[in-house]
């Protein structure tokens, strides 16, 4: 009869949990992780607001301006309607080759006191850095992140792509919101790559740094800084910021061609909720 050292036995188990281990970490960081967006409100809050669209929509109750004889919310809220599920078929995202990038440095410029403070001359150059956060604003293309998130599209974020700008070579297809303000990895990142949909105009319009000790973001150049002649912060040739970005009714909308991928020819936060057809197209790109 054979007789096995308990010692060994014990150290046997003890190296194929190890590997177990590791095997198991190592298969984590292969995973993509991607960029989850949270919406948070109090349903309480809400009301259905009778806009046509393919989506429900909510406003916030009291969160609006009167113009003219209509209220006009500050923020819309989305949801499926199940009466137009045949046409979320059409518009489902099932491809995992595609991403979203969500403009988080671009939120953090919105937000007050910020950047456009200082652009109104309300505030000096402290007001060109500011803490970073992730929140949904009008002026991002909010209403375009939702409903991409609602039709099952998947997103990573600035901070995403500036840490790791090689992420984007796993992706097919890319898709920009109103990325205004990036850094420059990011900007070399998807200006390289060779499929972008740029769904809103003035992306890739100013330069940022970015300190993650601090959790900030500082402007360096663009958008009239540090001189009054400097448009695009890059230089970048494919700048659509005017006339596009004033076109908010988008009555003539049309995709055209650049270098490395196709660019919307308007502002579509008031259409993408309502055009299943720009959906359709964006998916099919």
């Amino acid at each position: 009869m054979v007789i096995i050292d308990k010692k060994i036995i014990f150290g046997f188990i003890a190296i194929v949990a190890i590997l177990v281990l590791v095997y198991y970490f190592i298969q984590n960081d292969d995973e993509q992780k991607f960029f989850n967006f949270n919406i948070k409100t109090n349903q309480a809050d809400l009301e259905e607001l009778p806009i046509n669209s393919i989506f429900k929509i909510n406003g916030v109750k009291g969160e609006f301006i009167i113009d003219g004889n209509l209220k006009q919310y500050t923020r819309l809220f989305f949801e499926l309607d199940n009466k137009n599920q045949s046409t979320y078929d059409e518009l489902i995202n099932n491809d995992d080759k595609t991403i979203v990038i969500y403009p988080i440095f671009t939120a953090s410029a919105y937000n007050e006191p910020g950047f456009y403070n200082y652009y109104k001359g309300q505030c000096d150059h402290n007001c060109l850095t500011v803490p970073i956060k992730p929140i949904l604003r009008a002026e991002i293309g909010g209403n375009g992140a939702q409903i991409l998130k609602l039709l099952n599209y998947k997103f990573l974020s600035d901070v995403d792509i500036d840490k790791n700008p090689d992420v984007l070579k796993k992706f097919d297809k890319i898709i920009l919101l109103h990325n205004e303000y990036v850094t420059q990895n990011e900007f070399d990142a998807i200006t390289s790559h060779p499929n972008v949909i740029y769904l809103y105009p003035n992306a890739l319009h100013a330069k940022i740094e970015v300190n993650y000790d601090d959790n900030t973001i500082s402007l360096i150049r663009g958008h009239g800084y540090p001189d009054q002649q400097i448009t695009n912060g890059f230089d970048w040739k494919f700048d659509n910021t005017h006339p596009y970005e004033y076109d908010t009714e988008c009555k003539n909308w049309e995709f055209y061609e650049i270098d490395n991928g196709k660019m919307l020819n308007c502002f579509p936060d008031t259409l993408i909720y309502r055009d299943a057809a720009l959906l359709k197209t964006i998916r099919e790109f």
